[in-house]
């Protein structure tokens, strides 16, 4: 993989972000969305429990999401497949087989903050990077699976404004907010989101999906007409 880097730490597979060369800062693309499949498909065949930890050693940077000057030189059909693609990620990373959570160290905005908000927990640092759903501002619509997605964040009043104004919250208002579980010094960050994703992957992991995923009907009935698996009850049509 040429964007991120899969390793194991401790028994949690630490997925990090690594396409911040030349301006980049962990933009989305076909290609990149490929490399988060590959990564998930190897998460979800591993044997016994684990969790997955999202993270980026950026100094400023989680992922600002679409790569815009790439997609708008896309034709519809590649727009298209991007869009199925990005549909599939999310729903992947919220429905995946294990505990997931996305270690913020930076910017997360746009499909960059979408990916983050899949996960079940989110920890952020305290004294840099925005979080932000700026779609209304550049023009682009969510898709109703990015949008299911948001909703999977615990504050309906925040999200709404967020996704309303455009606002970027800093990592304390994000807590403010419960848009995440935790802020914490960059140099804590990556090691309290690594013993976050410890603890969780000590439970029983098909207990743990179930559960989690029977909360997420929403994202199981996207995930069911996509035609792919998880663990849970099949959702019923909303």
């Amino acid at each position: 993989m040429t964007s991120m880097q899969l390793d194991i730490r401790q028994g949690i597979h630490v997925l990090t972000l690594t396409n911040t060369e030349n301006g980049n800062e962990n933009t989305l693309t076909t290609e990149v969305l490929n490399e988060y499949l590959t990564a998930l498909d190897e998460v979800e065949s591993y044997q016994g429990n684990t969790a997955l930890m999202i993270t980026c050693e950026h100094e400023k940077t989680f992922s600002t999401g679409i790569n815009l000057d790439w997609l708008n030189a896309q034709n519809e059909a590649g727009k298209q497949r991007f869009s199925d693609l990005f549909n599939t990620v999310l729903c992947r990373i919220a429905l995946l087989n294990a505990p997931t959570i996305a270690c913020i160290n930076g910017n997360a905005y746009a499909g960059g903050a979408i990916l983050a908000t899949a996960a079940d927990y989110r920890v952020m640092r305290n004294d840099r990077g925005r979080f932000c759903f700026p779609e209304v501002n550049i023009k682009i619509p969510f898709t109703p699976v990015s949008r299911d997605t948001v909703r999977l964040l615990p504050n309906e009043k925040a999200y709404k404004d967020m996704v309303l104004t455009g606002v970027a919250y800093t990592g304390i208002e994000c807590l403010e907010r419960d848009l995440v579980r935790s802020i914490h010094p960059v140099n804590e960050l990556q090691t309290a989101a690594l013993e976050l994703a410890i603890q969780l992957a000590q439970k029983d992991r098909y207990t743990y999906c179930h559960i989690r995923n029977g909360f997420r009907a929403a994202m199981a009935a996207h995930a069911s007409r996509m035609g792919l698996n998880y663990i849970g009850d099949a959702p019923e049509e909303l």
